[in-house]
């Protein structure tokens, strides 16, 4: 009989009462690989791993814990990917169109018009 160190006796999980908490790793791999604005993808990913490893361990809470943590740091790197495209393509677009109207309504202050009387030439 091994006596050398203490076991610690967990009770077998329970099936059917929680589902195993999602780690989100698919996400965060692909948010660290295509969308990594802010190094937040990468961010994801480690607790997308920290999640799994929790997870397969049979710390369910801890696991819960990494993977809420995961899905939120997953959604800000995706937020902050597609949202901030988009907006810099619309601050673009509305600087064009004011810059093209800025344009259109200075030409006139910048032409000089030649009239077929000068009084000062006579």
């Amino acid at each position: 009989m091994d006596t050398s160190y203490p076991r610690e006796e967990r009770p077998p999980p329970k099936r059917g009462l929680s589902p195993a908490p999602r780690d989100h790793l698919i996400w965060a791999i692909f948010n660290t690989l295509y969308m990594n604005f802010c190094c937040l993808g990468f961010v994801a990913l480690a607790f997308a791993v920290k999640a799994r490893d929790r997870k397969v361990s049979g710390d369910v809470e801890a696991a819960r814990h990494f993977s809420s943590k995961a899905r939120c740091y997953n959604a800000l790197a995706t937020a902050g990917s597609v949202v901030l495209p988009l907006l810099l393509g619309a601050l673009i677009v509305t600087g064009v169109i004011h810059l093209s109207k800025l344009a259109q309504e200075s030409v006139g202050f910048f032409t000089y018009q030649f009239s077929g009387s000068d009084d000062e030439d006579q």
